[in-house]
């Protein structure tokens, strides 16, 4: 036998989930090897008629405080802990009687589930494991003499690492399992203690934690020299990371970007809506009076843009239908995604098997407070999700002409795509859709001027006789400077606008807005998006 492959004599099995144990535990059995166990796994394992010896009758102590004391005592840590290889440790053990641990099987109490299925303070607490992780912590960092598994999942390559060593483990092995355990330590404590934050009041405390379980290693990045993969937060927010794909090749990094983009825009509305994003934006999103109607109202999200809409992310926030689907099939898309795919359009996709079809069963709560992080050097920024929303009751008319009804509903409308919009974002809308979109530019007269531009490209590819900007309204995602960004959109036939305001020269702008005959409304929120 090589020198670092340890055997295993002696298993201690203590698991909260019970997944797979039996199979386990008698396949342990059958190779001689004893098995200690607690509370309700020696109880099953013993139903199962494995042979097991409580912990109680290993070190000669009884469980106490209701189970809250039995695994912590030097017999269970001691064999842990001792290294083999020094003689002092080895004789401790000789001197009082503590026997060799060479496998720990731990998982643990169900903390986050029972924070998740909205238990209250007491019962969360109680969930909160203390012996578990500390013979994990002591099982891993003793990882050169045992071996420590934490996931059911991880059963099946323990017993094939034994069968093929003689009932042995590798070091490479035993690394790789204590590496898996000290990260779902971590995963634990830190959910422990971002609940306990929450439970204060505390969004953004003196220390934060993440963790991720990661769900595929991506071929690569944004681009091909990058390492890249996907994790999977535990958060139960529906979207990207809790969709199932139905079909369509493997998700790359920048189809989950924009994939996420895309169904976190269509959630905002409360009516049907269509979005087509291309590179984290929108280039077309349009809203329908009814879901028989969204079949009229992708076709408008595409007009707005239907060259950038080639090779993008389609999102919806209703149930797609046969109809939608063989529209959307007529044009190359990456992604698409829905709360529901009916038959009929699953049916239809299936012709086009290599794009992505996701289902997620619901859509996520713009307004639920969440927290974004962004990567800096030696650091990061962590600040609450942009849930911000404006209703007419929050607008301020600051111009003479006030909007009318119609223009009100797309201002609105407007505003709440331009969140959507990476800054400086100017978006022009008509009759619940979009007709022109200027993104991420340096000034926002540009932006204003692209949004122009790209609503007169649209009108051509329609064959239409005039600018879709004719009798438009504008938003922007934050105050005008200077009055030449809302100038660009009054030449360009747009009849509203929504803002921020805020600005040192806000009486310049109304003064402006007044003399080329606009409605201006100020919002009082700002949208940055970067």
């Amino acid at each position: 036998m090589n020198a670092i492959n340890r055997p295993i004599r002696r298993a201690l099995i203590s698991v909260s989930d019970k997944t797979g144990l039996e199979s386990l535990g008698r396949a342990l059995a059958d190779a001689g090897v004893e098995i200690l166990s607690t509370g309700g796994s020696a109880k099953a394992l013993a139903a199962a008629g494995i042979p097991v010896k409580e912990v109680a009758a290993h070190t000669g102590f009884p469980e106490i405080m209701d189970g809250r004391v039995k695994t912590l005592h030097p017999k269970i840590h001691g064999g842990l802990l001792a290294r083999r290889d020094l003689a002092d440790h080895v004789s401790a053990q000789k001197a009082h009687d503590i026997p060799d641990i060479d496998l720990l099987v731990v998982n643990l109490y169900p903390f986050q589930a029972t924070v998740a299925a909205g238990k209250g303070w007491e019962d969360c607490i109680e969930n909160i494991d203390i012996g578990g992780p500390a013979m994990l912590r002591a099982a891993a960092k003793n990882h050169d003499f045992v071996t420590v598994v934490v996931d059911p999942a991880d059963y099946a390559m323990l017993l094939a690492e034994l069968a093929a060593n003689g009932n042995a483990s590798t070091l490479a092995f035993r690394r790789r399992l204590a590496q898996k355990t000290y990260a779902h330590t971590a995963a634990y404590d830190g959910a422990i203690a971002n609940w306990m934050a929450a439970q204060a009041g505390e969004a953004l405390p003196e220390s934060l934690s993440f963790s991720g379980t990661r769900v595929q290693m991506l071929r690569y990045g944004e681009n091909p020299h990058q390492q890249a993969a996907f994790y999977r937060s535990g958060a139960a927010r529906p979207g990207i990371a809790t969709a199932t794909q139905l079909q369509g090749k493997e998700l790359s990094y920048n189809n989950l970007n924009d994939t996420d983009a895309a169904f976190e825009l269509v959630a905002e509305f409360d009516l049907p809506a269509i979005a087509i994003i291309k590179h984290a934006n929108p280039c077309g999103v349009a809203t329908a009076e009814s879901e028989q109607d969204l079949r009229a109202a992708y076709a408008r999200a595409l007009a707005c843009d239907p060259v950038s809409a080639f090779g993008g992310i389609i999102a919806v926030n209703r149930a797609l239908d046969g109809a939608t689907a063989e529209e959307i099939v007529k044009l190359f898309a990456e992604v698409v995604i829905a709360p529901s795919i009916s038959t009929e359009a699953r049916a239809i996709f299936a012709a086009k098997p290599n794009v992505r079809v996701l289902e997620t069963g619901a859509l996520p709560d713009p307004a639920a407070r969440d927290i974004m992080v962004k990567s800096l050097a030696g650091g990061f920024l962590a600040q609450d999700r942009d849930g911000g929303r404006v209703s007419e009751a929050d607008l301020k008319v600051v111009t003479r002409r006030a909007p009318s009804a119609a223009e009100m509903a797309d201002l609105l409308f407007a505003f709440r795509v331009a969140k959507h919009v990476k800054s400086n974002a100017i978006v022009y809308a008509k009759n619940g859709a979009t007709v022109g979109i200027g993104a991420g530019q340096m000034s926002r007269v540009d932006s204003s001027r692209i949004a122009a531009w790209k609503a007169d490209e649209a009108a051509k590819a329609a064959g239409a006789k005039e600018s879709f900007a004719k009798g438009s309204v504008v938003a922007s995602d934050a105050f005008f400077p200077f009055a030449d960004g809302l100038l660009a959109a009054a030449a360009a036939g747009a009849t509203a606008i929504i803002q921020p305001g805020g600005s040192m020269r806000d009486a310049d702008i109304i003064k402006a807005a007044d003399e080329a005959g606009l409605a201006m409304v100020l919002t009082g929120m700002r949208h940055f998006r970067h």
